[in-house]
């Protein structure tokens, strides 16, 4: 169908191309907040395929039955930029869904340690700080994935909400089943399925 004022037969008009801004500078992974998540694996795939897969976050959503959708708002010439993200937490039959805004860079991906490292910027979690970072093995890749955050703003209760409940039964119920899924993707686009964690 076209639009008003379109021929039948003209050429589609090219759209402008998505303009790429610097990269962000998020700094280094802070690792002195109260709250602390660690969620490590072995994936059986050659670092290069996993930190694709990794970096590609827009496609997370087709690869993880959790994740409900990531929206890019703005993107950045080394593949980060500011995202809007939505996941589930599953409770048996029942899904708890959550919402984020966060910032996204891209680091030494030339290396044999790349990382990719978020700032969330909106959402109950604004101010958490997360690194995805990837070591190459001789057997594979390491990926360690951290949460670190001082918790929400709200007085008495903030700390012990981030520590006691968000951490340990959002953050990590959230995070464990994205780096399982992740690595099994990474794993089957290696030839070497069924050896991530579960």
């Amino acid at each position: 169908m076209k639009g008003a004022g379109e021929r039948e037969g003209a050429p589609a008009t090219a759209s402008a191309p998505e303009e790429r801004r610097a990269p962000l500078k998020l700094g280094p992974m802070p690792l002195t907040r109260a709250m602390m998540t660690v969620d490590e694996a072995i994936v059986r795939a050659p670092l290069a395929t996993v930190f694709a897969i990794v970096r590609d976050v827009e496609h997370w959503p087709v690869h993880l039955p959790h994740y409900r959708w990531v929206r890019i708002h703005q993107r950045t010439t080394d593949g980060g930029g500011v995202l809007e993200m939505s996941a589930n937490r599953p409770f048996g039959p029942l899904n708890w869904p959550t919402w984020w805004l966060s910032q996204m860079q891209v680091l030494d991906a030339d290396t044999r340690t790349p990382a990719i490292r978020f700032r969330h910027t909106g959402g109950i979690t604004q101010g958490m700080e997360v690194e995805w970072r990837m070591t190459a093995r001789d057997d594979g890749t390491r990926v360690t994935l951290v949460h670190a955050w001082d918790g929400p703003d709200w007085p008495v209760f903030g700390v012990f909400a981030a520590t006691a409940i968000i951490g340990p039964v959002f953050v990590h119920g959230i995070a464990s089943r994205t780096l399982s899924g992740l690595s099994r993707v990474a794993e089957r686009a290696a030839g070497t399925p069924g050896t991530a964690p579960a």
